[in-house]
């Protein structure tokens, strides 16, 4: 009911209205169909809706439309307002990228300043231009006023623009009352008002100097405070290396490399060449601010190049690039020491018979405001040589000068003496030659002091500032004064005589605009400020040379030697170093058995000659002398003893060592031949070098010889042979001995008596007449042998004239004694050897026959002695092998490594055995490597610097 009640009004206004139902009633299917689904779907539920009506559907059309309009509204105002805010926002950013200018207020001064000194400066200009003389004097000193004032009112402008000091802008006004009182055209005498406006204007130079020095004294304590702060700072980590010390390394760097000064190396340097005593090695002082030359009495003390690196420090110190130590030059003791140590060090350069050398000195000079640069002193030219000197001294000092100035960026510090006529001058005609049009050349005129009191005219001095008075060409020209003729005086008071000098000579204050062209202060900050140019200039270009040098080094590299690694002298000398003491390893891994039959075997053949010349066959001659198989074992007893307490340990030993010596070059041979393919062929010298060094020094320990000793003798006492083993050991070890030794007698006769009968018929060889005497010496003694064969070693006086009588009844000519016993010798010898093998061989089968007699018959006398020998072999060479392995082995190694420390450190050694193109490509390779790299580091903190 409720429902029916809210919807009644509606439907009373409908069923009011016919007309409207009625087109409602009308309403075409295909406009129903264009309604949207929801809306028809609504209308489908509504009974409302159950009619048809076109014109509400019209009305929800135009309500569409304007919702989509005012959406279109939000869009824009909400586009407009994100745009402004993102605008806003890049503006913002903008403007905090921008740099902060703010410090240009501290820097330029502020207006009511600059508009002061401007107004000052262009009244001075406005009333020197309306100056008017009548006197041609007074306009060409005007003329000579104006242009040093064009030339200084820009360096009074930007004065002013660097300082807001008003010491500067009262200096300037001062200036412009003086020149205009100088320069009225009503001033009575003009030449007397111009000489006093010199004098004040020099004053004032004067006074604004002073000012300048007493800013720098100060400003050097301040950076002295600063320096040492930096490096109470700097202790904590690692220093970094200054400018300049970085520059200096590179230069030492270039020079190693470069010892020919060839074309390589075209970085700066300042070269300071004169003649010999111009002052030149004062100039240098002078700049270093310290004594730390030599002296002589017009004698040469320059004998090598020293070069110099000036470096800015909190201390006045001076270091040699070789040492440790540094010299305070603040104190007179160390400055002496430091002049001897540079003296003595230019003595060891110049070698026997020469008077210069070209090998440099380098030293380092720190200290608070020192000008950072690179200075060579040469030695001073001459022109005759002198008593005492070389030869070639003079051309030899030319040479060496030509070749420093050749680089066509150094600059040349030309020191001329002021106080002797330029027409005698060397040095200025040979600098000349080089640098023609002046271009890296700075004149220093020294000794001025002198040449105002000593020559004639005086002006020439003033022309030579000028440039006007020597065909040479220069950048600069400067007037110095390095000393007041004691050589004791201290570079303070050399400073301000200078100044003193300068203040009150007529000479030079007669000459308007030199001021900068005096003292060394001003000399020093000029060839600083050229050094720098010329370094920044030129440093870029050196880098490109020396990385096209690099790629051309390393192509040639990888063409060469493409299978190998780039290693250098030193590198390849600790792979040797390893391979060398691998092989000692090596040689420890060796068996017992290898040990002791190698030394079994040497030990033989160096004992075999003695036990069968002085014991065997003496005792077995005696046997026959004495028919007692007793006399044999009773000698053989005392030989044997003998020599086991004087010659056989001694003996012994040697062959142990050389035995080592051999095992391990055999073993080294072997080695190398089995990696022939992978050994480094190039480390072959060197590692058979160490190996016969250190075999040389090796010694065997004096201990083991008694050790040793008392073995053997207890060893050589023993004659009971106890197994068979050992009875068949010595058996064939003497028949061994016997046949070898009977092989060599036969050969020896062979020899002394001449082909057989055999060899005559069939190999067509012949006898000579002496062979065939000795052959029938053979014959005859044979025969007796023969008829008795058990003969002593001895032929009786009467068997001697039976043997030479029946050679004469043969041949009708006599024999000599000597000739018989000769022949009697080798063949009795050859009869003991074969009755001995007989017996030998006949005793192999005896062991039994002899156990059972427990060694009591003295016929088994020659197989004990030779089981003596054999076990004393055995011992010896087991003794022998624990001393090598438990003891030689490890001293070899140590000595090896002590040769190979030593080589090390011999620069000779290892280039004599280390050579070839591999090794000398790789260390320039590595040279320029390192230099690139100096390069590139220096270009980086020059750039920083920047």
């Amino acid at each position: 009911m409720e429902i029916l009640a809210c919807r009644r009004p509606v439907l009373v206004s409908i069923l009011k209205n016919r007309k409207f139902i009625k087109r409602c009633h009308t309403f075409s299917h295909n406009q129903q169909r264009s309604m949207s689904h929801i809306m028809q779907r609504r209308m489908d539920r509504n009974p409302l809706f159950k009619i048809n009506n076109p014109q509400l559907s019209r009305h929800f059309a135009i309500m569409r439309v304007i919702s989509s309009v005012l959406k279109l509204r939000y869009l824009v105002l909400g586009s407009a307002v994100g745009g402004g805010v993102s605008v806003s926002r890049k503006y913002q950013e903008w403007k905090d990228s921008l740099p902060d200018l703010s410090w240009l207020e501290d820097v330029f001064p502020n207006n009511n300043i600059a508009n002061t000194i401007q107004t000052s400066l262009k009244s001075i200009l406005d009333t020197v231009q309306n100056i008017d003389f009548d006197s041609s004097k007074s306009n060409e000193k005007l003329d000579k006023l104006k242009v040093w004032l064009d030339s200084h009112i820009d360096q009074a402008f930007k004065a002013a623009e660097i300082t807001e000091s008003d010491d500067q802008s009262k200096i300037v006004e001062d200036i412009s009352p003086i020149i205009t009182k100088a320069a009225t055209p009503n001033s009575k005498d003009y030449k007397q008002k111009l000489e006093i406006s010199q004098q004040e204007i020099i004053e004032i130079q004067l006074r604004y100097q002073k000012e300048l020095e007493k800013l720098e004294k100060e400003n050097k304590e301040l950076r002295k405070i600063l320096l040492l702060a930096k490096n109470h700072k700097m202790n904590m980590r690692k220093v970094k290396k200054s400018l300049i010390d970085m520059y200096s390394e590179l230069l030492d760097e270039l020079n190693d490399y470069d010892s020919n000064y060839q074309t390589q190396d075209h970085l700066p340097r300042v070269i300071v060449i004169g003649d010999q005593s111009s002052g030149k090695t004062s100039v240098l002082e002078m700049i270093a601010q310290a004594r730390i030359f030599p002296r002589g009495a017009g004698e040469m003390m320059t004998r090598a190049p020293v070069k110099v690196t000036l470096s800015e420090g909190p201390y006045h110190v001076a270091q040699f690039k070789d040492s440790a130590r540094e010299f305070d030059l603040t104190k007179e003791s160390e400055l002496a020491e430091l002049r001897k140590e540079v003296e003595a060090r230019m003595k060891n350069t110049v070698s026997r018979g020469n008077s210069v050398s070209n090998e440099v000195i380098s030293m380092t000079v720190r200290g608070p405001g020192l000008q950072r640069m690179v200075l060579v002193d040469l030695p001073g030219i001459i022109s005759s040589v002198t008593q005492g000197m070389a030869p070639d001294t003079r051309e030899c000092i030319r040479q060496m000068s030509t070749a420093y100035m050749s680089n066509p960026n150094a600059i040349i510090l030309c020191i001329q003496d002021g106080s002797v006529d330029a027409e005698r001058s060397n040095v200025t005609d040979l600098v000349s030659q080089i640098d023609p049009h002046g271009r890296r050349t700075i004149l220093v005129l020294t000794k001025v002091d002198l040449a105002e009191k000593n020559m004639a005219n005086a002006e020439r001095v003033n022309k030579i500032l000028s440039g006007s008075l020597f065909p040479m060409k220069a950048l600069g020209y400067f007037a110095v004064i390095t000393g007041k003729g004691n050589q004791n005086d201290s570079i303070d008071s050399i400073k301000e005589y200078e100044e003193n000098f300068f203040r009150n000579s007529k000479l030079f204050r007669e000459s308007i605009g030199i001021s900068s062209q005096l003292t060394t202060r001003n000399l020093s900050m000029a060839v600083s400020d050229c050094f720098w140019k010329m370094v920044r200039e030129t440093v870029e270009q050196q880098a490109d040379s020396f990385k096209a040098t690099r790629y051309n080094l390393e192509t040639e590299w990888k063409n060469n030697f493409p299978r190998y690694l780039e290693l250098d002298r030193d590198e390849l000398f600790e792979k040797a170093r390893g391979e060398v003491l691998n092989e000692v390893v090596n040689l420890s891994l060796v068996s017992v058995k290898d040990w002791e039959e190698k030394l079994s075997a040497e030990l033989w053949n160096g004992i075999s000659h003695y036990i069968i010349e002085n014991v065997y066959l003496p005792a077995g001659y005696s046997v026959n002398q004495t028919n007692s198989t007793a006399s044999f074992n009773t000698m053989v007893d005392i030989k044997l003893k003998q020599w086991a307490e004087e010659q056989l340990p001694r003996k012994s030993i040697n062959i142990g060592w050389v035995v080592l010596k051999d095992m391990f070059k055999t073993m080294f041979e072997e080695n190398q031949n089995q990696k022939l393919q992978a050994s480094d062929e190039i480390l072959e010298t060197l590692k058979m070098a160490v190996i016969d060094e250190a075999l040389k020094r090796h010694s065997w320990e004096d201990k083991a010889l008694e050790m040793l000793r008392v073995i053997q003798l207890n060893t050589l006492e023993d004659r009971c042979i106890k197994d068979k083993h050992n009875w068949d050991q010595a058996a064939q070890f003497l028949t061994s001995t016997l046949e070898n030794n009977l092989k060599v007698t036969d050969g020896l006769l062979k020899e002394m008596v001449g082909p057989s009968n055999y060899e005559k018929w069939f190999y067509w060889q012949s006898s000579t007449a002496e062979q065939t005497k000795r052959n029938n010496i053979k014959y005859e003694l044979e025969n007796l042998l023969h008829s008795n064969p058990n003969h002593s070693n001895l032929l009786s006086k009467d068997e001697q004239i039976t043997i030479s009588n029946n050679l004469k009844q043969k041949n009708g000519t006599p024999c000599e004694l000597d000739d018989i016993w000769q022949t009697w010798y080798l063949v009795y010898r050859r009869h003991y050897f074969k009755i001995a093998l007989e017996n030998a061989q006949n005793i192999k089968k005896h062991f039994y026959h002899y156990q059972e007699s427990n060694g009591l018959q003295n016929e088994y006398y020659d197989i004990e002695m030779f089981w003596r020998i054999t076990r004393m072999i055995k011992v010896t060479a087991n003794v022998l092998r624990q001393q090598i392995t438990n003891r030689e082995l490890r001293r070899l190694h140590k000595e090896l490594k002590e040769v190979l420390d030593e080589y090390s450190q011999n620069i000779e050694m290892k280039c004599k055995l280390l050579t070839g193109r591999r090794v000398t490509l790789v260390e320039e390779l590595n040279k320029v490597k390192q230099i690139q790299e100096k390069l590139e580091d220096f270009i980086q903190a020059l750039n920083k610097e920047k």
